[in-house]
């Protein structure tokens, strides 16, 4: 691995749910001596294995893996937090003179490593967040946004009105502030030498690998997991089982729906899950080099890799 003094080598491996970037990650960092950073935020929460396909014991036994597991699924890890470890994963990464792969589909993490995001450190205040809940429950998605505009329009402008969460934090930052988080959001380039490999394929052959993934997990008893966490008291409002293959369990589980509509539900939701993916991830981004992994083969993807490092 080549890299000047103050720059140090990052790959980066994005794409879609289900598109296959654990197997290359793992190929990759055992083949290049490196180690896995996640970079996804469904892989956070311990309990949590099944429903958010996390890497096995076995594949972590493999290769070292950072930022699994680090909270338990009624905890809140911000963007701030998430950012200050993987930087610090993958300082410690470089320490040991091993090559840090930043792995996942969650654009927003990736996005804030990657073009060094500024991001606001202010702690989530539950009472405004329940009133801006309350609002959007009562007067819509589209007025929370409305008003987010009125306070910050280039926020406004990049976040999508459907996505309420989002809005919610923006309107939190600025009014706990008293300053618009585009403003605090300024990009600070990270000291990396970066590749990212986007990993994609055809759509209708996506959404088939993702619904046989959805049917294993199943197969797998993710609905004995989710008992277990509803059990256990965890809200279903919580950000952890708010999330895909969570939260459409809970008409099941009041008795509203059978686990067949449950099963179709999370492979519709996994479907408008990879779209909105890849709003984030662009193929048509110029700083992603991206390959159909139903055409590309490991071996090429790793010829790429390699080629990078010895410049």
């Amino acid at each position: 691995m080549t890299a000047s003094l103050d720059r140090h080598s990052l790959l980066v491996i994005i794409g879609p749910t289900a598109v296959g970037k654990t197997a290359l990650s793992l190929h990759l960092a055992e083949v290049l001596g490196g180690e896995i950073v996640s970079a996804d935020s469904r892989l956070l929460y311990r309990e949590m294995d099944i429903g958010t396909a996390k890497p096995t014991p076995e594949e972590r036994a493999r290769v070292p893996h950072h930022l699994l597991d680090i909270a338990a699924p009624d905890e809140t890890v911000g963007l701030a937090e998430f950012q200050e470890q993987a930087t610090a994963a993958i300082a410690a990464i470089h320490a040991r003179g091993r090559l840090p792969l930043l792995v996942g589909g969650t654009g927003q993490y990736v996005r804030a490593v990657v073009e060094g995001w500024r991001v606001p450190r202010v702690p989530p205040d539950p009472d405004l967040r329940a009133e801006l809940e309350a609002q959007a429950e009562r007067e819509g998605a589209a007025a929370l946004h409305a008003r987010l505009a009125r306070l910050d329009l280039a926020a406004a402008q990049r976040i999508d009105y459907r996505n309420v969460r989002r809005v919610i934090r923006a309107l939190e930052v600025c009014l706990v502030t008293g300053r618009p988080i585009s403003e605090q959001q300024r990009k600070q380039p990270p000291p990396y030498r970066i590749l990212q490999i986007g990993l994609t394929m055809e759509r209708a052959t996506l959404y088939a690998r993702a619904d046989r993934r959805v049917e294993a997990m199943m197969v797998a008893r993710l609905e004995d997991e989710v008992r277990r966490l509803v059990e256990a008291g965890y809200d279903w409002a919580l950000p952890a089982m708010s999330g895909l293959g969570y939260v459409q369990f809970k008409p099941y589980f009041d008795g509203q729906a059978t686990l067949e509509q449950v099963v179709a539900e999370i492979k519709w939701a996994t479907h408008r899950f990879i779209r909105r993916q890849y709003n984030w991830f662009r193929l048509n981004d110029p700083v992603i080099r991206w390959f159909d992994v139903t055409e590309a083969p490991e071996g090429e993807i790793e010829a790429t890799v390699r080629e990078w490092l010895e410049r």
